[in-house]
């Protein structure tokens, strides 16, 4: 039993981090997942208004990626609503507006970071609320020991509307090689190897910023042991356990609202 475990693990992560080869069916694919991670995202709550955006870098032009346009609900998300940009900050294909915010920060990301597919940011609650203290994210539960040495912390343009380069480039900086970013007085950045890993990170880092921001206020927490926070990145801090963890919310998308895939 566990070999059959082990085997279907190990042709998961195949399909997980293996391009198709073929550009068309790559770029569907990740079209789509970018739509489910975004309805995916506007049915957790952490969309609010026209703030936030998720992109997926194109797998044949590396120059250019996918985003949501500007003003389009997250919950409502379709493939065909996606709007490909490129590091000129020019809509290249689809018709939609495109959010500067978006091209300032993700734009800016995706040319530092040659590795990274996807990126997630929205304003939430949690998140942004959290961003407000400008200290680290604490190891004091299980889950936050996925973030273990991997949040950055920037404070450039903090509470500005992001729409100059010169932040975004200073945010991305910033990041480093780290997988996530706390923009201060702004909120949560999660960047994966794909659409799954990045909203999936993205999740789990608001759940975990509510989690000490809940502990915090009632006492003072007990901070998880170094060798177990290390034991904790290396079990679910690396980036096929994000793309991983997202496949429940696919599966159910997937079940209940077919029509996102149009």
């Amino acid at each position: 039993m566990a070999n059959t475990m082990e085997d279907k693990l190990a042709e998961m992560e195949k399909e997980a981090t293996t391009s198709t080869g073929d550009f068309a069916a790559e770029r569907l694919h990740r079209k789509q997942r970018l739509a489910c991670g975004l309805r995916t995202m506007g049915r957790l709550h952490l969309a609010e208004g026209v703030a936030g955006h998720v992109t997926v870098r194109d797998p044949e032009h590396l120059d250019r990626f996918w985003v949501n346009p500007f003003g389009t609900n997250f919950k409502l998300m379709t493939v065909s609503d996606l709007i490909c940009v490129n590091h000129e900050g020019e809509v290249v294909e689809g018709d939609g507006p495109l959010n500067q915010a978006a091209f300032a920060i993700h734009g800016q990301i995706h040319q530092a970071r040659p590795d990274v597919i996807a990126a997630a940011h929205s304003h939430s609650m949690y998140g942004k609320t959290f961003s407000t203290l400008g200290k680290p994210l604490k190891m004091i539960t299980q889950d936050s020991t996925m973030f273990y040495n991997d949040v950055a912390l920037c404070n450039d343009g903090s509470g500005a509307v992001v729409l100059s380069e010169e932040i975004g480039k200073k945010m991305a900086d910033a990041l480093g090689d780290k997988k996530a970013m706390i923009h201060q007085n702004h909120g949560l950045i999660t960047t994966g190897g794909s659409v799954d890993a990045a909203v999936w990170w993205f999740i789990a880092l608001e759940r975990a910023c509510q989690s000490q921001l809940v502990a915090e206020a009632a006492g003072t927490p007990i901070e998880i042991p170094q060798a177990f926070c290390e034991d904790g990145l290396k079990a679910q801090g690396q980036d096929f356990a994000g793309w991983f963890q997202f496949q429940p919310f696919w599966d159910e998308l997937v079940a209940r609202e077919p029509e996102f895939l149009n």
